[in-house]
């Protein structure tokens, strides 16, 4: 799949040292296609559960909910989605056909532009496709107690966190700028402690740097609706643990990666 090799090009420049600066860019607006929203979207890897033919575990949705069909589970963490198979592994007991059954369930990575991109394909359709994601757990209390410690009362947090590192409340978010092309993007990181490393990094000089906790579904819809330039630099910063996974991918342009380094103000 070619969305593969993107990711081991793509994560190689905005997985190594992290390093930030001003981002002044004077950039015309315009809006993101379907096409550029995906292809941010394709640098997340996300696993589902499937058979050996590839067809992902699903469940069929209660009759009472309008939207007819069944659901497919997608996790956030590759360990986590082995884990639930292990986990149905106990549960089968000595149902020999269950048992067989489980015993050809493996995880499969897949861009999250993937899933997207079926998502807007069947968004009108009676019997769409629905997809509920599972966030890491270590990720959902990092982004509740971010959200406590700015005053915000939160009992629970339904979507997969982003967390963005800002300059100030009242300014934009911080950038990195790659050695390779000068290049600065936006990061929007899945892991909290990779916002915390870029955040260490600005803090001495500019004492008011914060971390915004904000969920996919609100980047999404942001890179839907807005039109401001700096959507064009944003890029998805997976977690440690799928970059590691994508780093045993095969890649292609490996000139390509080189470490980020200092803005020059």
């Amino acid at each position: 799949m070619k969305s593969l090799v993107r990711w081991g090009t793509t994560l190689t420049l905005v997985g190594s040292t992290l390093l930030g600066g001003v981002f002044a860019g004077n950039l015309p607006v315009l809006a993101l296609s379907e096409q550029q929203i995906k292809e941010k979207l394709d640098s997340v890897p996300v696993y589902l559960i499937t058979n050996q033919q590839g067809l992902p575990l699903s469940r069929p949705l209660p009759e009472s909910q309008k939207q007819g069909g069944s659901v497919t589970g997608v996790y956030m963490s590759r360990q986590e989605a082995q884990s639930f198979i292990k986990e149905l592994q106990g549960a089968s007991g000595k149902d020999p056909k269950m048992k067989e059954i489980v015993k050809s369930l493996q995880v499969t990575a897949v861009p999250l532009g993937v899933i997207y991109e079926q998502l807007q394909e069947t968004k009108n359709q009676s019997e769409r496709l629905i997809f509920a994601f599972k966030p890491v757990e270590q990720e959902i209390n990092g982004a509740m107690e971010l959200l406590r410690q700015s005053g915000q009362q939160v009992k629970q947090f339904n979507s997969v966190p982003i967390f963005a590192v800002r300059f100030s409340p009242e300014q934009g978010y911080v950038p990195i700028q790659l050695a390779s092309d000068k290049e600065q993007l936006i990061p929007l990181f899945l892991s909290k402690q990779d916002a915390q490393g870029l955040l260490t990094q600005v803090k001495p000089k500019f004492p008011k740097a914060d971390i915004q906790v904000i969920d996919i579904d609100g980047v999404i819809k942001t890179l839907q609706d807005k039109n401001d330039p700096w959507l064009e630099q944003v890029v998805l910063v997976p977690s440690q643990e799928s970059r590691e996974y994508i780093q045993t991918l095969p890649r292609q342009n490996s000139n390509n990666s080189q470490p980020a380094r200092p803005q020059k103000r």
